[in-house]
């Protein structure tokens, strides 16, 4: 079973859409998970979680959308996607991520 876990930051204006994309995500892929929500409130905490900014989703504990020289932050999160940065992933990118992580 894959661990899904959504980080955000206090009053984050993505956390309600990213839930919702990882909801679909998951039901679109067919595979079983659990899906644990975050709340990242210290500069420590950000630090030990290695959180790059708000939303971000772990799939097994990992990042699949890691900037390799991205700093830890209690900051809004932008995501590339074929639209432009936005706050969110694009749905096609995380159904990939989770089925590369299913995988591995």
């Amino acid at each position: 079973m894959m661990e899904i876990e959504l980080l955000v930051i206090p009053g984050c204006p993505n956390t309600a859409a990213t839930a919702e994309l990882i909801a679909t995500a998951v039901a679109d892929t067919g595979i079983r998970a659990t899906v644990q929500h975050t709340v990242v409130t210290t500069r420590d905490q950000a630090r030990r979680r290695r959180f790059v900014g708000s939303p971000t989703i772990l799939l097994n504990g990992s990042d699949p959308f890691a900037q390799p020289r991205a700093s830890p932050a209690l900051a809004c999160r932008l995501y590339s996607t074929a639209y432009g940065p936005r706050g969110v992933p694009q749905l096609q990118a995380l159904r990939q991520a989770i089925m590369r992580a299913a995988t591995a």
